[in-house]
């Protein structure tokens, strides 16, 4: 399994430093293949009649988190390519809101999402585990801020460990 070591300052946007600080160390593509048998044994865990419910007005489902949490990876790892293929025309953010109004999760079988987490996490992993040592030092622009691929490995994971911490906070 391939070793992507711990970003640096300045591999990554000041505000998702806290994401990154979340993830435990170790080897990242262990701690990301770890969670393909977690996080489903944590949803499968919560009563059904909860995946629906807002904790408060305006706040997201489990349901919608689950999916943000894949849209994100999804996000993550396709800038991740951009900038292994030394790609580098800058990217923008993405507006999260508009995509948890637009993908219907609250409609889908827990099953169903938790299907295309597993797929989406095969093929991140496939990818990270894919890449030369020289790919994940380099880096490309997001919204104006630096970020390495490798920073974007550990922000996949600290981004799905602050929503599952989330969950557990807020739902359970």
């Amino acid at each position: 399994m391939k070793i992507i070591q711990r970003p640096n300052e300045g591999e990554f946007a000041p505000h998702t430093k806290p994401y990154i600080a979340l993830v435990p160390d170790g080897p990242i593509v262990a701690y990301l293949q770890g969670k393909l048998k977690t996080t489903p044994e944590f949803i499968l865990a919560i009563p059904p009649d909860k995946l629906n419910f807002r904790w408060a007005e305006g706040e997201w489902t489990i349901k919608e988190i689950l999916v943000h949490i894949i849209d994100s990876e999804r996000i993550f790892c396709y800038r991740a390519l951009r900038f292994a293929r030394n790609d580098a025309t800058e990217l923008t953010m993405v507006d999260q809101d508009l995509y948890v109004l637009n993908f219907g999760a609250n409609e889908r079988k827990i099953e169903e999402i938790l299907e295309e987490y597993t797929a989406v996490r095969q093929a991140s992993l496939t990818f990270f585990n894919s890449l030369e040592e020289i790919a994940l030092t380099r880096a490309g622009m997001v919204n104006g801020n630096q970020v390495s691929v490798r920073a974007l490995a550990w922000l996949t994971a600290g981004h799905e460990i602050h929503h599952l911490k989330s969950i557990q906070e807020n739902y359970l």
